[in-house]
């Protein structure tokens, strides 16, 4: 079809937004071009949530058509963690059509230029951003989050994250001139001449392995910095979480075809019931970079196995605070309270080890014993979740069975400080809904720490006895070292405590938070400032998001003449 887009139109509506977000990481402030408040969706309009809400119920029982070479049938097979059942279809492709069908776009949407590519793909992230209130609920609907987190982690957070991506790729792409005149000078001879062209292509076909948890949030960073530094990208979404990142391909196929690119440069792999083809597509040769959210056993498969791509993996790690002593005891326990209760932990960076010394802290409220502690971090989680419809909002659902059963199973492993309880959802019956439990455990016990050195994911924490500040630092130390930790924090008054934990995270390569006693938590980052994971402990191989990142998707090719 001919283009809709030209490259002109899109620069000059992307170009703006593009320095901006340059000049973010650059600067690390806080910058978004996406409002975090459904307000800002306009009301009784094409954004609103009415809107979204009716363009998701449309949905539901019909076909994602994407119109992709190789489709052989349809599978489908979500249920929401509320209990409704999706009922979405979608393509199931030959691979031995679609991936050469794939290819055969690279080459132009190489020769167009890092600078075309970057604002192509802001122009997908826009519309996207332009349905967030669908996106949203499609979020909310299969990874079980509560809608006012589906709509910000999956909508607009997800979309700095991919806009995030854009940028860095733009900066390593074009951190090499497109052509130089080198001259070498030969004394009494004429000077040698050269000219030559440096030219970013692409390595392949990128694959994302796409998570039932944050599927855009987790799933944009990989397929943006592909996509910006020329590859063609294949998703296969979570067989539980397909259609966020079925919506997001229709979306960019839509703007490829416009701009006048072949939309097959991104394209949707969904499997069928137990057919589990993550392994068969991570080792086909045509697969050159891999980006994956999940689990630590099939991470290190893939970073062994999938020996011709470039693999990035985010996976478990044990996440630890350290509270040896505050200023502000309240905020901390309601800080704690919220890190802990958010969309029922089932976050990465969720908090799972509080190590507090077994003979207290010192507070500003005066010295606290281990058991005080925990009975007041027991009693901040339990009024912050006292009211159902509060609890409801915060919590979200248990994504699935696994999750629920950890959740039961917790109980047993140690003394309970706070026992979780069943919450009704009015609005959904059908969604498991469960408060945090919060597990007492004495450190120096073999069998305690067979407990607290596993990755529990879900609403488990684990408030552990520990000898003193220096045991707690050594503890965390070897945390990170055999489990990798994606976040830390600590709490302290006292400077050699804060230099040694400091101390620790610098050496093993984990990403700390101070004495967080206000409006920011553990367990959030922001796109163009934090660096979620670090890449250098066994949580995760990469950050989200940095050079590296995105500088090994493409290589430089250089081309010789003589001038």
């Amino acid at each position: 079809m001919a283009a809709e887009l030209t490259a002109h139109e899109l620069i000059a509506r992307h170009r703006p937004t593009l320095d901006q977000a340059l000049e973010a990481i650059r600067t690390r402030a806080y910058w978004s071009p996406h409002p975090e408040h459904p307000k800002a969706y306009g009301e009784n309009g094409s954004l609103d949530m009415a809107a979204g809400k009716a363009a998701f119920d449309a949905l539901l029982g019909n076909r994602i058509e994407l119109d992709q070479p190789g489709t052989d049938g349809w599978v489908e097979g979500e249920t929401s963690p509320y209990g409704v059942e999706l009922g979405v279809s979608y393509p199931h492709a030959d691979l031995d059509v679609l991936l050469p069908a794939m290819k055969a776009g690279m080459r132009a949407w190489r020769d167009a230029g890092a600078e075309t590519r970057a604002v192509v793909c802001l122009e997908i992230l826009k519309r996207i951003s332009d349905r967030t209130m669908e996106f949203a609920q499609a979020v909310m609907h299969t990874s079980g989050q509560a809608f006012m987190m589906a709509f910000q982690a999956g909508g607009p957070h997800a979309q700095d994250r991919g806009m995030e991506a854009v940028a860095y790729a733009y900066v390593e792409q074009v951190r090499t001139p497109d052509t130089a005149e080198w001259t070498k000078p030969q004394g009494k001879r004429d000077p040698l001449a050269l000219t030559k062209s440096f030219v970013p292509v692409p390595r392949g076909i990128g694959l994302v392995i796409g998570c039932n948890t944050f599927p855009t949030w987790n799933g944009y960073p990989g397929l943006f910095a592909s996509l910006a530094t020329g590859n063609a990208v294949l998703v296969k979404p979570h067989p539980r979480a397909v259609l966020p990142l079925a919506l997001t391909v229709q979306v960019a196929r839509q703007v490829l075809a416009e701009a006048g690119f072949d939309p097959n440069l991104v394209a949707l792999a969904a499997e069928r019931p137990g057919e589990g083809i993550a392994k068969t597509l991570a080792t086909r040769p045509e697969i050159r970079v891999i980006d994956y959210t999940g689990s630590t056993e099939f991470g290190d498969w893939l970073e062994s196995n999938a020996r011709q791509a470039q693999v990035h993996t985010e996976k478990a790690g044990v996440n630890t605070v350290i509270v040896e002593s505050t200023d502000d005891y309240k905020g901390m326990l309601s800080n704690l309270a919220f890190s802990l209760s958010l969309y029922s932990g089932q976050m990465c960076t969720t908090p799972q080890n509080l190590l507090v010394p077994r003979d207290g802290i010192t507070t500003d409220q005066g010295p606290k014993s281990f058991d005080e502690v925990a009975a007041d971090l027991a009693k901040a989680v339990d009024g912050l979740l006292g009211d159902d419809a509060r609890a409801n909002a915060l919590l979200g659902a248990i994504v699935n069975p696994d999750v629920k059963a950890r959740l039961e199973a917790a109980a047993g492993l140690g003394e309970v400080a706070l026992a979780s309880r069943e919450i009704t959802n009015p609005e959904f019956p059908g969604a498991v809904v469960r408060t945090p439990v919060i597990v007492k455990l004495d450190g120096a016990k073999p069998d305690a720490e067979a407990a607290y050195m596993s990755e529990c994911f879900g609403p488990v924490s684990f408030l552990v006895a520990v000898d003193s500040a220096a045991g707690a630092t050594e503890l965390l130390r070897r945390t990170i070292q055999e489990k990798g930790a994606m976040t830390v924090g600590a709490y302290t008054t006292s400077p050699e405590v804060e230099e040694a934990v400091t101390e620790v995270c610098l050496e093993e390569a984990a990403q700390l938070s101070l004495n967080l006693t206000g409006g920011v938590y553990v367990n959030q980052t922001a796109a163009f400032s934090d660096f979620h994971g670090s890449g250098g402990n066994p949580a995760a191989n990469a950050a989200l998001c940095d050079g590296a990142f995105v500088a090994n998707r493409f290589r430089v090719v250089e081309v010789r003449r003589e001038a």
